[in-house]
């Protein structure tokens, strides 16, 4: 219990400080702070995660794990659709006036699954699962977080979620391969192959300090942020239907993950590393894919709303079964 409040502590925390602020502070902060991070801030958090890991030995299976979440995460919430479809749609989904055409509400069923799988599927790695795996893991075993971030952020968000985005919302005159185009001006992961780069170098300690003083202030700098975005997220009344995509999320996926990496012969906190990153809040990509597709606008928010206070609840899980339960065999 102590390991759960020590790594959900600075996320109640900071993000609780987000929350009171987002509701005064000027609009163009949050933009200055997000692109700040985004730009600088994260990248160079990755870029020295990266040059201080050792990616030797099975560490190679972290990227490998996040491929195959995103497969079983899209399996899991195409059979939990059913559930989603029958009880939680939004109620202009579920009542038809026979009078309408049954263009229309198809067309905006489908945006809505659309919605519904992004909110189920990509998972927010960077900001909360690197900030929650930090104080948490030893270096040691941070790598697994770190490799699996950097391949979610490319392959999930910048990979499937466009393409369920082209596939599910209005027609783009685009092909979905028009994501691939975005992947070289991602700074991520320019700062990740800077740092397999420098892999084995010495550095002046005063880039040293300036890499770790980045390291711990992105974190509660990132938790504010997602604080104050929280603050300005519309639809705080869809809870209702953003039920399902947050349970697919932060507990029903990473649990045939588990058995997968548990079967494999992950053991301790290497294991706990995957449930942590398999188990994130909804990504508040989700929020842009949605906007940029045409997607559903009312169900991403509440999924990253909802879902955030569901990881703060079964990280402890996640844990105790790592660290506890799941030592032997």
């Amino acid at each position: 219990m102590a390991d759960a409040i020590t790594a959900t502590s600075p996320l109640i925390l900071w993000t609780s400080l987000g929350l009171v602020l987002g509701r005064w502070l000027p609009a163009v902060i949050p933009q200055w702070l997000g692109r700040g991070l985004y730009w600088v801030g994260v990248p160079l958090q990755i870029f020295a995660l990266v040059h201080h890991t050792d990616f030797t030995g099975l560490i190679w299976l972290s990227p490998v794990f996040a491929f195959l979440t995103l497969v079983v995460g899209y399996v899991v919430a195409q059979v939990c659709y059913p559930w989603q479809e029958r009880y939680f749609l939004p109620q202009w989904l579920q009542y038809t006036p026979p009078t309408l055409t049954t263009a229309l509400p198809v067309a905006e069923a489908r945006r809505f699954q659309g919605s519904y799988l992004i909110s189920c599927i990509l998972g927010n790695t960077g900001f909360v699962g690197l900030g929650v795996a930090i104080p948490l893991l030893a270096a040691a075993d941070l790598r697994w977080a770190t490799f699996y971030a950097i391949t979610q952020n490319a392959i999930g968000t910048y990979g499937l979620g466009s393409f369920l985005g082209q596939y599910y919302g209005k027609t783009h005159s685009q092909s979905w391969w028009h994501a691939l185009a975005v992947l070289p001006t991602v700074p991520t992961l320019w700062a990740a192959m800077a740092g397999f780069a420098t892999h084995g170098m010495l550095f002046p300690p005063e880039v040293e300090f300036i890499l770790q003083l980045d390291i711990r202030g992105v974190i509660p700098l990132a938790f504010v942020l997602t604080g104050i975005r929280l603050s300005r997220l519309p639809g705080w009344h869809s809870f209702a239907m953003a039920i399902i995509p947050a349970l697919v999320k932060t507990l029903i996926l990473p649990l045939p993950m588990l058995a997968i990496v548990y079967g494999l012969g992950l053991r301790g906190d290497p294991l706990l590393a995957i449930a942590i990153m398999t188990s994130t809040p909804t990504a508040f990509a989700a929020l842009i894919l949605a906007e940029e597709y045409e997607l559903n606008a009312e169900l991403p928010p509440a999924a990253i709303a909802l879902s955030t206070l569901s990881f703060i609840a079964v990280l402890p899980l996640w844990i105790f079964l790592c660290r506890h339960l799941l030592v032997f065999g």
